[in-house]
């Protein structure tokens, strides 16, 4: 029986219809996943006649939008509710057994906000639906993943949050990624907090009494894991190559490096959930909303990533 996936369309204004209706019609998304679409059906009907011709996709409705009132690339408060609404539907319905995973088209913050809802990102909401505390952001493209000690704080808060347990959890939360995908004994590479990992103390003294000490205690317990790494040479070809994940200190330390690398094709998960949970590695890009040329391949990875990792689970590897 193929996995189902509750894919939820993401902000309407956005590219997340036209891109949820257009993965609908490559075969081995087909092939490997029941996709159900979660959004408003009329905007998401509209979608189809438009971009999949031919092609009904399974819907459930989570709002009701009108078509003809939809602003292509406008912020729109009102989509961004739908936007918040979808979310939590969707994941109320993984959670009850409904759906066996969950993948998220893009929305956007400002609009969530701008309805009244506070809103930090897809990750921490999921993160709280779920009731987890603990939870980290994974980035993969194929053998390249990056998980992230902090993610959406202010750059003067890193360091405070970067201790040596936070980094021992995420590294665990990395080699387990790893085996669902496959990697039967995972290599890990920790990058380090400050510049050129702190030249011994010299540039900052987190990464030897911190990030080293973790470092350690990972070994001691049996994992692969070598570091820190200064980050301004761990994402070339001779040193990320030789490794399945890296473990990156902050949100720019590593999503800059991954999006010049993968940007087309990577996939956000949310490691540390009691459901399996992907997303694309993209923004709602507004200025070609609705034109039809998004480029789908970040979504499809994210489709057949949170696929491959049921059957992983259905199998006792994650």
């Amino acid at each position: 029986m193929l996995p189902v996936l509750a894919l939820s369309v993401g902000d309407v204004s956005g590219i997340g219809p036209e891109i949820a209706v257009r993965v609908l019609r490559n075969a081995e998304i087909l092939r490997s996943a029941r996709v159900r679409l979660y959004g408003p059906e009329e905007i998401i009907h509209a979608a189809a006649e438009r971009f999949a011709p031919g092609i009904e996709p399974e819907t459930v409705n989570t709002g009701i939008c009108s078509f003809a009132s939809l602003v292509p690339g406008k912020l729109s408060p009102e989509a961004g509710r739908i936007a918040y609404d979808t979310i939590v539907r969707a994941t109320e319905d993984v959670l009850a057994g409904k759906a066996d995973a969950l993948v998220t088209c893009p929305v956007n913050k400002a609009a969530i906000n701008e309805a009244g809802i506070p809103f930090t990102g897809h990750t921490e909401l999921v993160a709280r639906l779920c009731g987890t505390e603990r939870f980290a952001m994974i980035q993969s493209a194929g053998s390249l993943r990056v998980i992230f000690v902090t993610t959406h704080i202010a750059l003067k808060e890193v360091s405070a949050q970067v201790t040596v347990e936070r980094i021992m959890e995420v590294a665990g939360l990395l080699e387990q990624a790893a085996r669902a995908d496959g990697v039967e004994h995972p290599r890990i590479a920790v990058a380090g907090l400050n510049p050129h990992a702190g030249e011994n103390g010299h540039m900052g003294t987190e990464d030897e009494t911190i990030v080293k000490p973790a470092v350690r205690m990972l070994r001691e317990q049996g994992m692969n894991v070598e570091g820190p790494f200064p980050s301004d040479t761990l994402f070339i070809d001779s040193v990320r190559k030789s490794f399945d994940g890296i473990v990156s200190m902050y949100h720019d330390q590593g999503h800059i490096p991954f999006k010049m690398l993968a940007f087309d094709r990577g996939v956000n998960s949310t490691m540390g959930l009691p459901i399996i949970r992907t997303s694309v590695d993209h923004g709602t890009a507004f200025e070609i909303a609705w034109k039809g040329i998004a480029d789908t391949g970040s979504l499809e990875a994210a489709i057949l990533t949170a696929a491959g990792r049921v059957r992983a689970k259905q199998k006792g590897r994650a």
